[in-house]
């Protein structure tokens, strides 16, 4: 058998015109089936046969036959054609919008208040869309985002954070929730200042709102760390303060899930500008699917204008 000529590699074209051959086992069916000009595929077969080194037909002036190396490769050949088939299918699903698997990174303070829209949202209006949810803590969203393990993020900004491009969806208020018999409890036009006094819970290290809050108590003027308890989670939190342990802040889209849990909370309103967050989508720079990302954004404000915040 002559040896494999390596610096010839063979087309998809005569692979094609091979595999029809191998099919039909004539030439002018082959090329009909194709859309080739007999001649045209003869040649293709021909210069196959050349670039791999091996006689695939034995050509006769009445039929064609496979020779044993062209049934062999015959096989090969229809896998060769039929992967690349499945490729060109592929990217055509990629090229078309909400389609094929969106990985959605999500902090724990916005998940069990925000995915339920955002779950409606896409089943409702995207729903060629594989929605995969991660919740995780920011810094570990940023790392999966960077790093390609993620595709979007849905958090607190703002991020500072270079190469990550921030798609605004909305503000909200902190409300203070406090214990039934507190002084605080149920009023509204709260001073910011009054947080100078209070016994504040918080979330554990790691977690966005507690950065948050620990910065509303500075702009309110207090400039020590009010933390005596915390908590892994917004829910504990707020049986803490149904406890009377103390007070805390939540976002306005968690109040009516967390403060629902027990009858032994009441909800205070600061005055305005009350302390307030922003939550947006953040995506890589230059996403390959910024423009899907984008409609997303817009869809999603609107679902979220019957909610209690300021779509922006």
């Amino acid at each position: 058998m002559p040896a494999v000529n390596r610096g010839k590699q063979p087309s998809l074209a005569q692979l094609r015109a091979f595999a029809a051959v191998a099919e039909h086992l004539h030439f002018r069916d082959a090329a009909a089936a194709i859309g080739m000009s007999q001649p045209a595929l003869s040649g293709a077969v021909s210069a196959l046969e050349e670039a791999l080194g091996v006689q695939l037909l034995e050509r006769t002036t009445r039929k064609v036959l496979l020779s044993p190396a062209g049934e062999r490769l015959a096989v090969r050949a229809k896998a060769v054609l039929d992967e690349v088939e499945a490729l060109l299918e592929e990217a055509d699903a990629v090229k078309a919008p909400f389609t094929g698997a969106l990985r959605l990174g999500v902090i724990p303070t916005v998940a069990p208040y925000l995915l339920p829209a955002v779950l409606t949202l896409v089943h409702e209006k995207y729903p060629d869309l594989d929605l995969q949810v991660h919740e995780e803590q920011t810094s570990s969203l940023l790392e999966g985002l960077a790093a390609g393990r993620l595709d979007l993020l849905l958090l607190a900004v703002p991020l500072g954070v270079p190469g990550i491009t921030e798609l605004p969806l909305f503000d909200e208020d902190f409300v203070l929730v406090t214990p039934l018999d507190h002084w605080l409890g149920g009023r509204e036009g709260i001073p910011r200042e009054a947080l100078r006094e209070l016994n504040l819970l918080l979330l554990d290290e790691g977690h966005c709102l507690r950065d948050q809050a620990l910065d509303i108590c500075r702009e309110a003027g207090r400039d020590d760390a009010p933390v005596t308890t915390t908590a892994a989670g917004l829910s504990t939190l707020v049986q803490l303060v149904a406890g009377g342990l103390g007070v805390t802040l939540l976002p306005r889209t968690a109040v009516r899930v967390e403060t629902s849990r027990s009858s032994q909370l009441l909800t205070g309103y600061f005055a305005d500008p009350a302390p307030s967050r922003r939550v947006a989508f953040a995506m890589r720079s230059g996403a390959a699917r910024a423009a899907e990302y984008e409609e997303l954004a817009r869809a999603l404000r609107e679902v979220l204008r019957a909610l209690p915040v300021r779509v922006l």
